[in-house]
C-alpha cells in the first residue's frame, strides 16, 4: 500500500469520525472555523490571570500572573481538544469568566486560594454525577422549545453587548441615569473604538457579501489596521481605565519577546480544607452557587451554540448529548485541579460556527493552538479586544435570528421569553437570564391554565433558582 493511499484512508477514517462531510463541512471549514474561534477567545490567556491573581486570599496570598495564564492556556487547551474527540462538537473550552470572578471576588475573602480550587473541583464532581445518571440531560429536555430558543436569542443580544463593552462603544457613564451610554461623553472618541467600529463594518460587508473566511478575514485585516494606529497614535493601554482612551485588554504592538516558557507550578495546588476553615453549611452554600452557574450557563450555551451550528432537533437537543454534559463537568474539575478555575464552553465558539465549523476537528486546531499560546503568550497579545469584539457582535447578529421561530401569541409565554431574553445581558449573566425565564414560566402558564404542560422538574429547578437567586440572604443566616 502506497504512503498516498494511507493518508487517503487515514483522512477518510478522520472524516468519519468527525462527521465533516455528513454535516455538510469541510476540512477548510473546520481549520478556518477552530482558528477564528482561537482568536476570538484568545483574550482568556490574559483576562483570567487579571481576575485570579488581583485578589488576595483570607492568607493575604495571591496566584503568580504567569502562572495562571500558563495553565489557563494548557486547560483550555486539554479541555478543548478532549471536547471535540468525545462529542465531536464545535464547543471550545477556557475558563468561565462568572465563575474566576466569583471565586476571586466573593470566595478566596473567606478562604485560601487552593480551598476555593478544591471548591470548584467538588462543583465539577456534581456536575459530572448528574450528567452521567442522566438527571442533567432530563433538566435539559425538560426546558420547552420556546425557552430554549429565547435562550439562543439571549446569549446572541448577551455576547453582542459583551463586544460593544469591551470594545468600548459601550460604557459605564458613572452616574444613576443614565447607566451607560455611547462611548465617551456620547461619542466614538478613542481610537481603539474607532478601530472596532471599521472592524465591525468591514466584517459585516464580508459576511453579508458570503465571502468565505469572512470572519477570519475581517479579523486579520482589522488587528493589521490597530497595530498601525497603534504606531501612528501612540494610545497605549487603558491601564484599568486610568487611560480611557486606551487599548482594553493588549496593546495591538509587535512583541519584543515571541517566545515564552510556562510555568505550571500551579498544576495540582488545590485543597478541600474549607469545609474545616468556614463551615460544612457554608462551603455547601458555595458548592451550591458554582453548581447553579456552572449547570446553567453551560446548558445554555450549549443550547444556543448548537442552535446557531443547525445541529439540534426540533426539540433542541443535539449529538452525543449526554456526553457533551459529562464532559463540561469534567472541565470543572480539571480547571480547578490545575487552579485555573473552572472551564465550560465559551459562547465565542458561535465565532468559528459563523466560519463554517460544525465539528469536534475545529475543536482540536483551537485546543492545539492553546496549548501553543503557552509558549507564545506575547504573541496572542497582537490582537487587540476591540478586533475580537467586532466578531462577537456579527455573531450576536447571527444568533439573534432564531428569534423568528419563537410563538409570541400568548402572554404567558411572551414574558418569560422576554425576561429570558433581557436579564442575560443586562445582568452579565447567562444563568441569571435562564433563572428568571423559568421561574416566570412556571408561574405564568400555571396561571393561564396550563399547568400539566410543564415537566415537574422544571418545577424543582425553577424553585432551586430562587434559592439560587436568594443566596445572599440565605448565606447571611447561616453565617450567623
Amino acid at each position: 500500500m502506497s504512503e498516498t493511499t494511507t493518508r487517503a484512508g487515514f483522512r477518510a477514517r478522520l472524516d468519519d469520525f468527525f462527521e465533516i462531510t455528513k454535516r455538510g463541512s469541510t476540512w477548510g471549514a473546520e481549520v478556518r472555523g477552530g482558528l477564528v474561534t482561537f482568536v476570538t477567545m484568545a483574550y482568556i490567556v490574559i483576562l483570567n490571570p487579571i481576575i485570579l491573581s488581583g485578589s488576595k486570599d483570607v492568607a493575604g496570598h495571591t496566584l503568580e500572573f504567569a502562572q495562571v495564564a500558563a495553565v489557563t492556556g494548557l486547560t483550555a487547551g486539554v479541555m478543548t481538544i478532549l471536547f471535540g474527540v468525545v462529542a465531536r462538537l464545535p464547543f471550545a473550552f477556557a475558563a468561565g469568566l462568572g465563575i474566576n470572578s466569583f471565586l476571586a471576588v466573593s470566595v478566596v475573602g473567606d478562604v485560601t486560594w487552593p480551598e476555593a480550587m478544591g471548591l470548584v473541583v467538588i462543583n465539577g464532581l456534581v456536575i459530572v454525577l448528574l450528567s452521567a445518571t442522566g438527571l442533567r440531560r432530563l433538566i435539559f429536555t425538560a426546558v420547552p422549545m420556546q425557552l430554549k430558543l429565547a435562550i439562543t436569542v439571549g446569549i446572541g443580544l448577551f455576547i453582542a453587548f459583551i463586544g460593544l463593552v469591551d470594545a468600548g462603544f459601550v460604557r459605564s457613564t458613572g452616574l444613576g441615569s443614565p447607566p451607560i451610554g455611547l462611548g465617551i461623553g456620547g461619542s466614538v472618541a478613542s481610537i481603539p473604538t474607532a478601530v472596532f467600529v471599521v472592524s465591525l463594518v468591514i466584517t459585516g460587508i464580508l459576511v453579508a457579501r458570503r465571502v468565505r473566511g469572512a470572519l477570519l478575514i475581517g479579523i486579520v485585516a482589522s488587528t493589521i489596521i490597530a497595530v498601525i494606529a497603534e504606531l501612528v497614535f501612540h494610545v497605549g493601554a487603558s491601564a484599568g481605565g486610568k487611560n480611557p482612551l486606551g487599548w482594553n485588554l493588549s496593546v495591538p504592538a509587535l512583541p519584543q519577546q515571541i517566545v515564552s516558557v510556562p510555568d505550571l507550578g500551579l498544576v495540582g495546588q488545590m485543597s478541600f480544607g474549607s469545609f474545616g476553615r468556614i463551615g460544612a453549611l457554608a462551603a455547601i452554600m458555595l458548592v451550591f452557587t458554582l453548581v447553579f452557574t456552572n449547570f446553567f450557563d453551560a446548558m445554555g450555551t450549549m443550547t444556543g451554540l448548537s442552535k446557531e451550528a443547525g445541529l439540534a432537533d426540533e426539540h433542541g437537543d443535539f449529538p452525543r448529548l449526554k456526553s457533551a454534559l459529562i464532559v463540561e463537568g469534567v472541565g470543572a474539575v480539571v480547571g480547578g485541579a490545575t487552579s485555573g478555575s473552572s472551564n465550560t464552553v465559551f459562547i465565542e465558539s458561535g465565532a468559528g460556527i459563523g466560519e463554517g465549523a460544525r465539528t469536534g476537528f475545529a475543536n482540536v486546531i483551537t485546543g492545539l493552538l492553546f496549548i501553543a499560546a503557552m509558549f507564545f503568550t506575547p504573541l496572542t497579545q497582537i490582537v487587540p479586544s476591540e478586533v475580537a469584539a467586532a466578531a462577537l457582535v456579527i455573531v450576536g447578529a447571527m444568533m439573534m435570528t432564531q428569534i423568528k421561530g419563537i410563538d409570541f401569541s400568548a402572554f404567558s409565554v411572551t414574558l418569560p421569553v422576554f425576561l429570558t431574553i433581557v436579564v442575560m445581558p443586562l445582568t452579565y449573566s447567562i444563568s441569571n437570564g435562564i433563572g428568571a425565564g423559568f421561574i416566570s414560566w412556571v408561574l405564568l402558564r400555571s396561571f393561564a391554565g396550563k399547568a400539566r404542560e410543564i415537566s415537574p422538574l422544571l418545577w424543582v429547578v425553577a424553585a432551586g433558582f430562587l434559592i439560587y437567586f436568594a443566596r445572599g440572604p440565605i448565606e447571611t443566616l447561616i453565617g450567623h
